[in-house]
């Protein structure tokens, strides 16, 4: 008995072990086109088993158990991993990772694998654009990528965006250069269909050089969207609508406290009150809520991909409507956007590709800023004005400019209209082995023309908009430039060691264009409807024409060696000759060299890999890299000015032209100077990884305008200037620092997070200009300029008078040196100002440094969740250390007022912050410390939120792909700044931080839909 259950358990035994192991076959796809994947690797998890899939994308892994984990990894994929049950058949689908795709890194004029280059590179890939999904693809770089600032123009429909890499280095344009498909791209990333791009890469430091004297300012790489071989037909249609809102709204007076307030400062000016009974005033008009509206936005794009074995396309259409919340159809931007990519092998050594891009871009504006702007009257219309007032004689004063804002909004009439048509045209040919020849043909050409219509409207005597005869204004302008590029590549290993890649190239630009414009006034029935040249019937002064022609030129060559020893050890070298039509013949050229270095320290035999160090390398490069960006024809005199003439017999007087500014025959490039060290490091299975960066950056040659000279030279008619001289240097050094995580677990639980931080000190080092200073920017009216660049100083710091709080007493007036040169004398509840030099008397020369409108720190933390068919995903970004003048309070007696001036001085001891109300003089409105304030902010720019419905449910239907999603853009500021938006800026390099009551980035709430047929 004992031997029978003896053999019974071992034959059990047995069975079972021979249960436990079997073999597992299946087919890897592409999850995008449904395409087989071949050499997929396929490994038990935890062992060293493993296999790769064939051509046809299937495998067979044998003497696998239930409960094994399989690891299906390919690169520029998401791993998946599997765990087995008692199935014998596991078919996958990998789903594309847009950031692993990256690896293969653009660094103009050609690629690089990313552990090889030895430049300062940032790159965001589609996904990264899909999950913000901006309306202005400029705006997928703010907080996602390090060292690169973007700033809004404001939130109005269609409004532009500042780049800023690495801080701002000129005193005039600081725009990056812009290449598209590799083509200098002029039309501005707001006309480009952000669903249309691949990824965005931007070259920081002299890395750019290849690009020479355009490069200065940094250089932002476009690449869109291409179809790939063997790849079957794929429509994506994808969708959203959405309502906007305005985040933020003034905190102004009410008609009661509005009409306290009045009557205070009258009182304390010893006039009569103008508002005897108050008691039933209540709230009045809150004209803010008038103005504002939720207004919809809605984007459609369709799109197109595959391919065959030699051919491959990718189609493409979009379609943006978007309102303005003050204005509404007054206020809105519409871009239509078609585009076509097509590459094709012609044979084994020759291919040829064109991408094709059309734009049509219309809109409608109101103004959106500064002193008459809507939102400028609706902050200071009076609140106990009723909104049907459209003319306010017989309301109370409020100055010249400051009109009923709903008023101004229906008699604003214009249109803005561009059709933009761009593209490249691309041979490619390996007619030696390691020798590739390439010939590159990109253009831009843009037809824009608009309209404005002024019509005849009263508004109140002594209104500045008040016409009394209406105008037609109608412009027509055509811009067109090409770029043509040749350049042959030669790439080989040599001795299995020494990899060797060697450029050589020529690039010749051309940029010309004309513009036709005119006015006339007596149009018919004074109505939008007829407004054009034909129905214009006035004469005068005011029938104007206008039209100018220009044509630029620059012809480059350049070459660049990129090398490595073992794949630790890297080199690159390059070195740019270009040649300008901006310039005198004597200065027309430059030479642009730079260098970098790499040495990839985890390839070292005695490097340690513990595990947890995959990838580490130090890399350090410098470079001499141009800007060309100046005014045309800065080496000539022009007959621009103006001038009075005494001609003829009778010795009449004629008008006529004079020499504009004075020419300067050695105007040359501005020179920028780049310096970076910087370190790549891969941790934990490459699932963390960090970059880190030092640089200083040198600009100089800075062309400053308009230096004093002598009359005698011709500077003294109207509309004649000083030269323009490069006379100026500005330095910009930090640190930038950037940790990216991302890891996939068991369970098909995927978590990727990023955060980047970047620090930045600016300063003027050399303003020769014979003041040793250059002012730029606006305050209130008839005041000095508050912005300026100065040696020692950031480029465009405030400049003005620093305060010490509020007068108590005549004792501390009588005290004080006397305020009576800034336009008064001072009494008790006036702001006090500091004696900055001691000289006894407050005047002029007490300016000094009220703050800087650059942040020193900005930042940006990004996270993005995936599990079974949910998505998350959340951006934020911060600007910290940077000042703000507020500039949207018109300093008019009876215009109303922020809610602070409740916490007015009315007696001793009553407050040491806000001034006294009075209509009398004072010297509480000039450009002091007290309209300076902290503009640091943090703001979680969007939310999403995505569910894709699982295939078993759409099969049928014929879909491949069915996402629905929700997401909010602009979710919240935070912030101490009292205005509208502390983004917003002007973009001016002098006078960029001041607030003139900028237009508000609204918050959005989407609804959209991704298909995949």
């Amino acid at each position: 008995m004992s031997k029978a259950l003896l053999l019974f358990f071992l034959l059990t035994a047995s069975f079972s072990l021979g249960a436990q192991t079997f073999s597992v076959s299946g087919n890897v796809t592409d999850a995008e086109n449904n395409m087989p994947l071949p050499q997929v690797n396929i490994v038990v998890k935890g062992t060293t088993k493993g296999v790769v899939t064939d051509f046809d994308g299937n495998y067979i892994i044998e003497s696998v158990s239930t409960g094994d984990v399989l690891v299906f990894s390919y690169i520029g994929f998401s791993t998946r991993f599997v765990v087995l049950g008692t199935q014998q058949t596991v078919n996958i689908s990998l789903e594309p990772n847009y950031e692993n795709l990256n690896e293969i890194v653009v660094v103009g004029y050609g690629s690089q694998v990313k552990k090889e280059v030895t430049g300062a590179v940032s790159s965001i890939g589609a996904k990264t654009i899909e999950d913000l999904k901006p309306l202005n693809a400029a705006q997928a770089l703010q907080g996602t990528t390090s060292g690169i600032n973007v700033t809004p123009q404001g939130g109005a429909p269609g409004a532009e965006a500042n780049i800023r890499i690495r801080g701002i280095a000129t005193n005039r344009n600081n725009a990056p250069l812009i290449i598209l498909d590799g083509f200098q791209y002029e039309g501005g990333l707001n006309s480009i269909n952000p669903e249309d791009i691949e990824n965005i890469t931007v070259l920081k430091d002299a890395q750019a050089a290849i690009y020479g004297t355009i490069a200065a300012n940094g250089v932002v790489l476009v690449t869109t969207k291409s179809g790939r071989k063997n790849q079957k037909p794929k429509i994506q249609y994808d969708a959203y609508t959405g309502i906007q809102e305005t985040t933020r709204k003034l905190p102004v007076l009410n008609a009661t406290e509005y009409a306290v307030l009045l009557n205070e400062s009258y009182a304390n000016a010893g006039q009569a009150l103008p508002f005897p009974d108050i008691s039933n005033l209540g709230k009045g008009t809150n004209w803010q809520d008038e103005v504002f509206r939720q207004a919809p936005v809605t984007n459609h794009n369709l799109s197109i991909t595959g391919g065959e074995e030699k051919i491959h396309y990718s189609l493409g259409a979009s379609h943006l409507d978007q309102e303005g919340i003050i204005g509404g159809d007054k206020a809105d931007f519409r871009r239509s956007t078609a585009r076509i990519s097509l590459n094709a092998d012609i044979s084994e050594k020759l291919s040829v590709s064109t991408k094709l891009f059309y734009s049509r871009v219309k809109r409608h504006n109101i103004n959106s800023f500064s002193l008459g702007s809507v939102l400028f009257n609706a902050a200071n219309i009076a609140p106990v004005i009723d909104p049907s007032t459209a003319n306010l004689d017989n309301t109370i004063s409020l100055g010249n400019e400051v009109v009923n804002p709903l008023t101004q909004i229906d008699n604003t009439f214009n249109e803005y209209v561009t059709n933009r048509l761009s593209g490249t045209i691309q041979a490619t040919l390996k007619y030696i082995r390691n020798m590739e020849l390439q010939a590159r043909f990109g253009f831009n050409t843009s037809n824009s023309r608009n309209r404005e219509f002024a019509p005849i409207y009263n508004y109140g005597a002594g209104k500045i908009y008040t016409r009394t005869d209406n105008m037609v204004t109608l412009n027509k302008i055509n811009d067109n430039d090409y770029t043509f590029d040749l350049f042959n590549t030669y790439s080989n290993v040599l001795a299995d060691h020494h990899k060797v890649t060697f450029m050589l190239g020529m690039t010749a630009y051309k940029q010309y264009g004309e513009g036709l414009g005119g006015t006339r006034t007596g149009v018919q029935a004074n109505s939008w409807k007829f407004a054009d040249f034909n129905t214009a019937t006035g004469s005068g002064d005011n029938q104007t024409n206008n039209s100018y022609a220009y044509d630029l030129r620059r012809l480059s060559y350049f070459t660049r060696l990129q090398y490595a020893f073992k794949n630790k050890y890297l080199f690159s070298a390059m070195i740019r000759r270009d040649a300008s039509t901006l310039f005198a013949p004597e200065h027309r050229v430059a030479y642009f060299p730079s260098a970098s270095a790499g040495w990839v320290v985890s390839e070292e035999d005695f490097f340690n890999d513990t595990g947890a160090v995959n990838f580490l390398k130090l890399r350090a490069s410098y470079g001499v890299l141009g800007n060309d960006r100046i005014p045309t024809f800065g080496y000539l005199s022009l007959l621009n000015g103006e001038a009075t003439y005494v001609l003829g017999n009778d010795q009449s007087l004629v008008n006529g032209y004079a020499l504009g500014r004075l020419a300067n025959p050695g105007i040359k490039w501005e020179e920028a100077k780049k310096f970076d060290v910087g370190l790549d490091l891969q941790l934990f299975d490459n699932k963390i990884e960090i970059i880190a960066d030092y640089y200083r950056n040198v600009r100089e040659n800075l062309l400053i305008s308009n230096i004093p000279v002598s009359g005698i030279l011709g500077t003294g008619a109207p509309g004649a200037e000083g030269p323009i001289v490069n006379a100026g240097t500005v330095e910009n050094q930090g640190l930038e620092f950037a940790v990216n995580y991302n890891q996939t677990f068991d369970n098909g639980f995927n978590i990727s997070a990023g955060y980047n931080i970047a620090t930045l000190h600016n300063k003027a080092t050399r303003v020769n200009n014979g003041t040793g200073y250059y002012e730029g920017g606006a305050f209130s009216v008839g005041q000095p300029m508050p912005a300026r660049m100065e040696v020692g100083k950031p480029l465009g710091y405030f400049y003005g008078y620093r305060t010490d709080g509020i007068f108590q007493t005549q004792d501390e007036v009588e005290a004080h040196p006397s305020q009576k040169a800034l336009g008064a004398e001072a009494r008790p509840g006036d702001i006090r100002y500091v004696d900055v030099n001691g000289d006894g008397v407050i005047d002029a020369k007490d300016r000094t440094d009220l703050g800087n409108p650059i942040p020193k720190v900005t930042m940006g933390l990004n996270l993005s969740l995936q599990y079974k068919g949910f998505d998350f995903s959340a951006y934020s970004f911060a600007n910290l250390g940077n000042d703000i003048v507020r500039n949207y309070e018109r300093d008019q007696p009876n215009v109303n007022k922020m809610n602070y001036r409740l916490n007015r001085w009315t007696g001793p001891g009553t407050g040491n912050s806000v001034p006294r109300v009075t209509t009398e003089p004072t010297t509480n409105h000039v450009f002091s410390d007290f309209f300076v304030e902290d503009g640091s902010f943090a703001r979680i720019q969007s939310i999403t939120l995505g569910y894709t419905i699982p295939d078993s449910f759409i099969k049928k239907s014929g879909l491949e792909k069915f996402r629905i999603y929700t997401k909010v853009d602009n979710v919240h500021t935070f912030t101490r700044y009292s205005g509208y938006d502390p983004t917003a800026s002007s973009g001016d390099p002098i006078g960029s931080g001041i607030d003139y009551g900028f237009y508000p980035v609204p918050r959005t709430y989407i609804i959209g839909v991704n298909l995949q047929f």
